[in-house]
């Protein structure tokens, strides 16, 4: 079965993308998938993390370059394989600009993607060349929201780029879920943002997932120990609520491992 690939996405900052991949991956890792993660933000806070001195590795922006193939360039973490980025890939827009650069990251994976189960795309903060290159290499996008009413306004700009990507290079691409973080229902402002969440998944054919991740400073203390919340602290709120959403994207193909260590 070939690789499962995902990527995290809103063009938003601050709504918790690479929180999301991390966990996914550190998830997945724990129930036996093989996973790769991508990095295709230029500030590579993916491969931070995850405990990788980005600045002393080989990135994507080198496979992007031709300099280097994919295998070679991916890092080995004690959670996944990882292609990183820096602040060299900031200039993607300019740099690369001859025809079929929008499959430049789908060319790079299709030489390794025999090799996993699972593969995470986490995305910048743009809906740029870099954005694009992850809509047409994936199958799926789980997109991320903080809750508060201008993450949402962002969500309804991506419908335009998904249908331009369907229509033009990736007919398959679907939206799997719309994920909110840092959520507290017992907030009257996240309850609207709930609702609001709603008629937004509608118009992406797609729904609002069940698991609604709270908010801990485990999330902001884990990046610092180069690990997910799932690794950090497992026992944390937003932890239980990634395993949750783990369940909902990939527990079919790989169920949460009970504790002593059977299936």
């Amino acid at each position: 079965m070939s690789a499962s690939m995902i990527a995290v996405t809103n063009q938003k900052g601050g709504v918790g993308k690479t929180t999301t991949a991390a966990a996914l991956l550190s998830s997945l890792h724990n129930r036996g998938a093989r996973v790769l993660g991508v990095d295709l933000d230029p500030q590579g806070s993916l491969g931070f993390s995850l405990g990788l001195d980005i600045e002393r590795c080989a990135t994507i922006y080198d496979v992007f370059r031709g300099e280097m193939e994919p295998q070679e360039a991916i890092s080995h973490t004690d959670v996944c394989d990882l292609l990183p980025s820096n602040i060299l890939l900031s200039g993607a827009e300019m740099e690369f600009n001859r025809p079929g650069r929008e499959y430049l990251l789908k060319t790079a994976l299709s030489k390794v993607e025999e090799n996993y189960d699972y593969i995470i795309v986490d995305t910048p903060p743009a809906l740029n060349l870099l954005t694009v290159n992850a809509y047409v290499a994936v199958d799926s996008l789980i997109i991320p929201m903080a809750p508060e009413v201008l993450s949402l306004l962002g969500v309804s700009q991506i419908k335009e780029t998904i249908e331009s990507v369907r229509e033009y290079f990736n007919s398959r691409l679907e939206v799997l879920g719309i994920l909110l973080n840092r959520y507290a229902a017992r907030f009257n402002l996240n309850r609207e943002v709930l609702e609001l969440a709603g008629q937004i998944a509608q118009q992406l054919h797609t729904v609002v997932f069940e698991a609604k991740i709270r908010g801990s400073v485990s999330v902001a203390e884990a990046p610092a120990h180069g690990l997910s919340v799932v690794d950090y602290a497992p026992s944390s709120k937003p932890a239980q609520d990634f395993e949750q959403l783990c369940d909902q994207v990939a527990g079919a193909r790989f169920p949460r491992v009970k504790k002593g260590g059977k299936g």
